[in-house]
């Protein structure tokens, strides 16, 4: 017989949320408009699916053809005028129609106009609700919700009910294979469906650890849960308040908790949480010091950040410089050329890139500057403008930041070094060409202009398409700098370099100097002890080869290895090198600035990245981490194909210095995806964990071409927690995918 399937926890049934007006408005739907231009604007009409998970949307002229997305995928709602599109439609549609959905990772956003103020604002809030619904589910809510979600789209004919083949063709949408012989009778019987379900979601590795330490098989004692993070969890320090904790927090049975028990559920949710995840829940909090010198943190930053896509014909966008700074860079790219009209425009220079009032980018930065962190911003600006409009950059700086923009020194730190991020908290700083330095500033003593080459980077490239090739752009000629412009600039004054040595006896500590890529590998082979030195003292940054015209980035560990703290990648393309930045950024409340190692903020020690043994005090102490990798939950599918199931194998990376780096990999795991387990000890020497970074890859193995990615998660090496965790796999562009995780133990073995 076919039955009704039993049925996971659904979100809409779930305590965090209860139907309200504005659910109840979107669930019977409206028609908005979908806005991609100025000319652009078609009706569409849009509905929250039963699930409270979905939204559903179509023209009238589509016929069946309609299209879903995700609440999971949207990140943020923003009302009125607050994108370009809604911008350039002022005039015609007021800003309390208007909303705009921000999607996660690089996905576009979405534009609508509702029909009126009020529709909007049920759409607003209805949609913040049911987002902050899903953020406080727990992990075992995403698994039931995730699996709810399959089971719908298994049920083809929509009945409701499910029968053999349905439950097949689940099982490979989920990442599992099934025999044909599994049921005789074609169908699930009431009790075996039940059994199914919870088949999927039981994990055998963990409940054999569990039963490793339980003294009846039942329960864990707190003796019992005590023994275990001792031993498995390898903790040291108040194990039994812990543990009592632990079952206060995470057990679900009020009579386990009374006899101070914890039963397998309560412990599969201690290791699902953010407690038995691989990152020390200390460390993703500010733990740092931050009053130290600028020059003595990593500080994460953007490569021309108003670009949406490539170098030569991507769309520049303020949209850019929000999702930039709203994933915690503290430094971003203001790439300024005279515009129309005598306003200053935004565009890569010498190529086909869209184009941006530069008033645009200030009053976005403005907005958005310190929604993620309050520690300073640094705006890089490249200036290839008229002394003219020079002076209306300065205007708008000026007037659109206001106090934000920093003008002077601080008082007190006039000579002394540079400020802390702590001092400057809130403060934006301008990073460019500057008449003089801050002695004649605070003299009054300063020239009304200056010529000098007002742009820092002379290593872009353009395009000859006729012949489809890049060439280098000539040397620009020398240019005067506005005294308006220059006067902005207080502890970021861009100076060529020279070389160390003379950097070493002429150089202030409030210049900065920027460098390519090539140029920064050159200095880091011929020199890298110097230049460790050179970045204690100041500030450095390096940026990418003009040749990468595809927003390719270069590999940012070498630069960290040497100290550099502003590393600009291009953060509008995924790959493995903005994932290490996304790692070592993910620690210290993801604030932007990481506080460098010590041996690289002294002008006493000595550290070569390439040598380290030459180090001061060097002692050949060693780290040897001991990776279990036992299991696999849940990984998405990268094939769409119907019947296609993941072969995944695990590969784990440490970037750090040449020395450390290395990779090794598991077996592949054929046809599961769902509960993969390998049950593989991978193990490594690490030399500098102050500098490294571990990255753990879940790809599909292919036996004819390049494997398929499927997941990630970098972390710091001194971020690990050891033990049993769970790493929530990210994928390509850095989103969570719940429920997709892996399980492991980790062991961290110190010799010499």
């Amino acid at each position: 017989m076919l039955l009704q399937p039993y049925s996971p926890v659904r979100l809409s049934n779930s305590p965090g949320i209860q139907m309200d007006a504005n659910l109840q408005s979107m669930h019977v739907g409206a028609v908005m408009r979908k806005v991609k231009s100025r000319t652009w604007k078609k009706q569409r009409y849009f509905r929250l699916q039963d699930d409270c998970a979905t939204i559903w949307y179509k023209s009238k002229k589509a016929g069946n053809a309609h299209s879903t997305f995700s609440i999971s995928d949207v990140e943020a709602i923003r009302e009125g005028h607050q994108s370009e599109v809604l911008l350039s439609i002022a005039g015609e549609f007021p800003a309390d129609r208007c909303f705009t959905l921000v999607f996660r990772g690089r996905r576009n956003n979405l534009d609508l106009v509702a029909e009126s103020a009020e529709e909007a604002q049920s759409w607003v809030k209805g949609m913040r609700k049911l987002i902050e619904s899903l953020e406080n589910m727990d992990e075992q809510e995403k698994l039931d919700q995730w699996i709810s979600d399959w089971f719908k789209k298994a049920d083809k004919n929509g009945d409701g009910r499910m029968n053999f083949k349905e439950v097949r063709d689940l099982l490979k949408m989920m990442n599992m294979d099934m025999n044909e012989d599994h049921s005789q009778s074609g169908t699930l019987e009431d009790d075996e469906f039940v059994l199914f379900y919870k088949m999927l979601t039981q994990r055998e590795e963990v409940n054999k650890i569990f039963q490793e330490y339980s003294s009846d098989g039942q329960t864990l004692s707190l003796r019992d849960l005590e023994e275990f993070l001792r031993e498995g969890q390898l903790e040291q320090e108040r194990v039994q308040e812990h543990a009592m904790e632990l079952i206060e927090r995470y057990e679900p049975s009020d009579t386990a908790k009374t006899r101070q028990a914890m039963t397998i559920d309560g412990f599969l949710m201690y290791l699902l949480s953010s407690e038995g995840s691989v990152f020390k829940p200390a460390m993703q909090q500010l733990y740092q010091d931050m009053s130290q010198p600028l020059c003595h943190y990593f500080i994460s930053s953007s490569h021309n950040t108003y670009l949406m896509g490539d170098q030569f014909r991507g769309s520049s966008s303020v949209e850019a410089y929000i999702r930039a700074l709203k994933r915690g860079c503290r430094c971003v790219e203001v790439d300024s050329w005279d515009g129309p009209n005598g306003e200053p425009v935004v565009y890569h220079g010498h190529t086909f890139t869209s184009k941006i009032l530069f008033r645009d980018v200030i009053t976005v930065i403005g907005n958005y500057a310190f929604k993620t962190s309050q520690y300073p911003v640094i705006l890089s600006i490249e200036n290839h403008c008229s002394v003219e409009q020079q002076r209306t950059m300065a205007l708008h700086l000026t007037r659109i930041l206001g106090d934000k923009l920093l003008r002077n020194t601080l008082e007190g730190k006039a000579y002394s070094g540079l400020p802390s991020p702590e001092d400057l908290k809130g403060k934006i700083l301008l990073k460019g060409k500057k008449i003089g330095g801050l002695e004649e500033s605070l003299s009054g003593v300063v020239e009304d202009s200056l010529a000098a080459e007002v742009s820092d980077e002379d290593d872009a490239a353009e395009i000859d398409e006729e012949n489809d090739i890049v060439r280098r752009r000539p040397k620009k000629s020398k240019q005067r700098l506005s005294k308006e412009l220059s006067d902005c600039v207080v502890y970021c004054k861009s100076v060529r370099f020279n070389s160390f040595k003379h950097s070493s006896v002429h150089s202030k500590f409030y210049e900065i100097s920027s460098f390519t890529e090539s140029k920064a590998k050159k200095h880091i082979k011929d020199a890298g002890a110097e230049f460790v030195h050179h970045n204690a003292r100041q500030l450095t940054r390096v940026y990418p080869n003009g040749i990468r015209t595809d927003s390719s980035n270069f590999n940012p560990q070498e630069m960290w290895n040497a100290g550099c703290q502003i590393v600009a990648l291009n953060v509008q393309t995924a790959s493995t090198e903005m994932d290490l930045n996304d790692g070592l950024f993910s620690q210290n409340g993801r604030c932007g600035y990481v506080l460098k190692p010590a041996f690289m903020r002294s002008m006493e020690k000595q550290f070569d990245p390439d040598h380290p043994e030459t180090q001061d005090g060097y002692s050949p102490a060693w780290r040897r981490k001991e990776y279990a990798v036992i299991s696999g939950q849940q990984l998405p599918k990268v094939n769409l194909k119907e019947g296609s199931i993941v072969d995944p194998l695990v590969r784990l990376e440490i970037h750090g210095v040449l020395k450390d780096q290395a990779k090794q990999e598991t077996r592949y795991i054929d046809n599961n995806g769902f509960n993969p387990v390998w049950r593989e000890t991978l193990k490594f020497t690490i030399h500098v964990p102050e500098l490294a970074l571990v990255r753990f890859v879940v790809e599909d193995h292919d036996k004819t071409s390049k494997n398929d990615f499927i997941g990630q998660y970098t972390l710091p090496f001194s971020c690990i927690q050891q033990g049993y965790r769970h790493i929530h796999l990210l994928s390509k562009d850095g989103t969570s995918i719940p429920p997709s995780s892996l399980f492991v133990h980790i062991r961290i073995k110190e010799g010499t």
